[in-house]
């Protein structure tokens, strides 16, 4: 594949000269620190965090590195999922000039970083059955297209995309970068396509710690790609962009993989029983099939029950203005007994 990056970024983001922090000038653990104006008396908390955290997370990246199956310098680090997706943006779009595409119905953040940085947004919607249309994504690409993003399993349907689709765009879109959001891929049973990084240097996956692994409060995102488009990213992120409790947390139970394994296999087991449920009540229209840790449904009058759940304290996601999820609801896969009252009230509405 003939990919530049050079071509795709910004004129002056290659020779940009990146921030320089004093953990960039000493990496080492130990010694008398006087280099960053920190305060040597410790912290007004119990455990001291005076002292700035690693701004790249080398033990995070060679610890992940292995559960994911690729190499630490394949890794960037991020204040959730939203921190790449603004950087890669700013890297390659040149205000009012550039545009990215992006494939409604789909996860919000792209067109409100788009919007953010003045980028210009092109959308081609998913079929209705929430699969890529191909062949009008390729007619939308222009000269001035930097950025293709794909949302697998897709928020807020809840589908897989087809494998051949997103290999069809990846072989086709040589100028710019494909943006593969797999946020929920640990619910499908599909592999990532992080094994196809080498094989592919326009990718970018962006993954979380937010689902799976519980951990949406300490805001941790993940994204994949070659050696060339990290670098770019470390180079424009603020200096210490992963604050050192979330470090030390994940440090310390990175390795909890079970914990993983068991919530998917408890989620995925009661989304199972939760779409059984919903499909007996009378005033669901259809729920559609999902790979993820939500199912979105599509009601007889979406917003009669949105309201009425609101009212007895429950709270879905009203997906009904969203293009192709017209009277539809997100509902976020619970516990055993959250879905239970779920569909108790459900059935008293009915």
């Amino acid at each position: 594949m003939s990919f530049n990056l050079d071509k795709v970024l910004r004129p002056h983001i290659a020779g940009l000269a990146p921030y320089s922090s004093a953990r960039d000038e000493y990496t080492g653990k130990e010694g008398i620190f006087l280099d960053a104006n920190e305060n040597p008396l410790g912290s007004a908390t119990p455990e001291n965090w005076n002292r700035y955290p690693d701004p790249y997370q080398t033990d995070i990246k060679v610890k992940l590195a292995a559960i994911k199956g690729c190499r630490p310098s394949q890794i960037f680090l991020g204040n959730g999922s939203d921190e790449p997706i603004d950087l890669i943006i700013r890297a390659t779009c040149t205000p009012k000039e550039d545009n990215i595409i992006i494939l409604p119905p789909t996860y919000g953040m792209y067109e409100v970083s788009a919007s953010i940085n003045d980028v210009e947004i092109k959308k081609v919607p998913l079929t209705t059955d929430y699969q890529l249309d191909v062949d009008n994504i390729l007619k939308a690409v222009t000269p001035y297209t930097k950025l293709i993003f794909i949302c697998s399993p897709n928020n807020p349907t809840g589908n897989l995309i087809e494998k051949k689709s997103i290999l069809r765009i990846l072989e086709s879109f040589s100028q710019g970068i494909v943006i593969l959001d797999e946020a929920y891929n640990d619910f499908a049973e599909e592999p990532s396509f992080i094994a196809e990084l080498d094989q592919y240097p326009n990718l970018l996956i962006l993954q979380t710690f937010s689902k799976a692994w519980g951990l949406a409060a300490l805001r941790l995102g993940m994204a994949f790609a070659g050696e060339e488009i990290v670098k770019i990213l470390n180079k424009i992120k603020p200096p210490y962009n992963i604050n050192g409790l979330t470090q030390k947390l994940l440090i310390e139970n990175i390795d909890n993989l079970n914990f993983v394994k068991e919530s998917v296999t408890i989620l995925n087991d009661n989304r199972l029983k939760l779409v059984e449920a919903l499909e007996k009540l009378p005033f669901v229209l259809k729920v559609y099939p999902s790979d993820a840790n939500f199912i979105l449904v599509k009601f007889t009058d979406s917003k009669a029950v949105f309201e009425y759940l609101i009212a007895h304290k429950t709270i879905v996601r009203d997906r009904s203005k969203v293009v192709l999820c017209d009277s539809s609801l997100r509902i976020s896969v619970g516990t055993q007994e959250e879905n239970k009252t779920l569909i108790s009230l459900l059935e008293q509405f009915s």
